[in-house]
């Protein structure tokens, strides 16, 4: 561990204690404000004195921090999941506020004599929880600010490969842009030509760096090293507490998703496709539902104005644009959005047969081949002469996007899948992307917060595949949230 994380990871003891105690006082004045009600309907409020309050105050505040510590939430780990940490906080918050409602209870006359107003701990558990999440965002964008200034010292990574730089560019791309490592040396059994990272050729040269504390992560990409050497290596940095992490292949993330099951008497492992199953598909739609009552009431008065500004610029056509598109086992679907294009230049196929020479179409694939700034099957177009005046207002930040929650409805996409694309794209798949066909698409999905627009179509079929391979509520939670931040800040 280094010195800045012992001295982050004093920090947030006494500061956690601080709002925790703090939080019972603030709440007693909460509680004090009369209800919103005539003054003779007023039922008397219940409070506590200041001593009495403190003692509570102290003795909760000090069990709340065991909680959080015996399970590992006082551990600097800057690059590790905010949101699962948050959950985190949120849930044993939780259990605090059930466990001291018993216990207050239950113990009166025993443990104490002074009564605590149960609303007084309602509040106190909002309170601490919102302030505790909010500190600790700002501490970790000020920890990780530290370090892309090189004021704190960045995590020394070792890389382990046999790969040319320009064959693993985008790790060492991705893993420069984190601003927290530094790639020291990269080691393998010979030397690679034009690899402009400095080389370790043994295991003994590994070792007086870990000797040395020069490294402080190892990245197992692929090596010409044996097993033996390879097991040597991994017991090296369990002496030397070095963090030993490897790249996984397609077929290692998918063996997350064995189950043991029988063939008669045969014992025999099942890889799935997913863990989407069962009882988890129907939670998940149940999840779609309230969020598509949610969004509706959120973003009602959003579509009444769009759809009233649509109709002024261009009052003679639909406002909601219908774009087939493909989805599980090949089925076509139409997709619904806000129409930001003029109507001459929609293309058609979900309004009318299929035709090749729809000049809408051939329009649009001459305007691939000049402007697009992305890759084919994906494309983006620069300075589209198509668009209408309310264009750039509804893409900048995603507006279009809305009436596909009316997919929710049907039931033909869910809130987070991956991406459905049109039958033109999905024709260029290739015989493992086919696996995005395998379940509803979504209208959020992981290529969407993880690199958007900049990713080409092979990257954002693999952050969907992985995303079909892992997938959990909490992954679904993750990419919602980000979505949200992605489309604020553009990023």
């Amino acid at each position: 561990m280094k010195k800045h994380d012992i001295i982050f990871w004093i920090i947030r003891l006494p500061l956690d204690f601080f709002i925790i105690f703090s939080s019972f006082f603030v709440a007693r004045e909460i509680r004090a404000v009369p209800d919103l009600l005539p003054i003779w309907l007023n039922l008397p409020i219940k409070t506590i004195d200041n001593e009495s309050l403190a003692l509570f105050a102290i003795f909760w505040g000090f069990l709340y921090l065991f909680i959080l510590s015996i399970h590992s939430l006082y551990l600097l780990k800057i690059t590790s999941s905010k949101i699962n940490e948050f959950l985190q906080i949120i849930r044993y918050s939780f259990y605090w506020m059930i466990f001291f409602s018993f216990f207050v209870f239950l113990w009166k006359w025993i443990v104490y004599q002074t009564d605590i107003p149960r609303l007084i701990i309602f509040y106190t558990f909002l309170i601490w929880t919102i302030w505790v999440i909010l500190w600790r965002i700002l501490l970790n964008n000020f920890e990780y600010f530290l370090l892309r200034k090189w004021i704190l010292s960045k995590r020394k990574l070792l890389l382990i490969s046999n790969k040319l730089p320009e064959k693993i560019s985008e790790i060492i791309d991705d893993i420069n842009d984190s601003k927290v490592y530094k790639i020291i040396w990269y080691s393998n059994k010979e030397k690679i030509e034009n690899n402009s990272l400095r080389y370790k050729w043994n295991i003994e040269k590994i070792k007086i760096l870990f000797e040395k504390k020069k490294c402080d992560e190892i990245l197992y990409i692929d090596s010409d090293y044996n097993k033996k050497e390879l097991h040597e290596l991994w017991e090296l940095t369990r002496i030397f507490a070095v963090r030993y992490r490897y790249i996984t292949n397609s077929f290692d993330v998918t063996k997350t998703n064995t189950t043991l099951t029988l063939i008669n008497k045969i014992p025999v492992i099942e890889i799935k496709n997913t863990s989407l199953d069962n009882w988890a598909k129907v939670f998940k739609r149940i999840f779609d539902l309230f969020a598509w009552i949610i969004w509706i009431i959120l973003t009602s008065p959003l579509i009444l104005i769009v759809w009233i500004l649509i109709k002024i610029e261009d009052p003679k056509w639909p406002v909601f644009y219908k774009n087939s598109r493909i989805w599980k086992s090949w089925k076509r679907f139409n997709l619904y959005k806000f129409r930001y294009m003029k109507w001459e230049y929609c293309i058609k196929d979900a309004y009318t047969k299929i035709n090749k020479n729809d000049e809408a179409l051939l329009f649009e694939k001459e305007l691939i081949e000049k402007s697009s700034s992305r890759n084919w099957p994906l494309y983006k177009i620069k300075d589209d002469p198509r668009k209408t005046k309310i264009w750039n207002f509804i893409e900048k930040y995603s507006i279009d996007e809305i009436p596909q929650f009316f997919n929710l409805i049907i039931w033909n996409m869910s809130l987070v899948w991956p991406r459905p694309h049109q039958p033109r794209e999905v024709e260029k798949y290739s015989i493992d992307q086919k696996r995005l066909l395998t379940i509803k698409p979504g209208i959020t999905w992981m290529a969407q917060v993880n690199g958007r627009e900049t990713n080409d179509f092979k990257k954002e079929a693999e952050l969907d595949i992985f995303y079909i391979e892992n997938w959990n509520m909490l992954l679904d939670m993750k990419i919602i949230l980000k979505t949200f931040s992605v489309i604020l800040s553009r990023k």
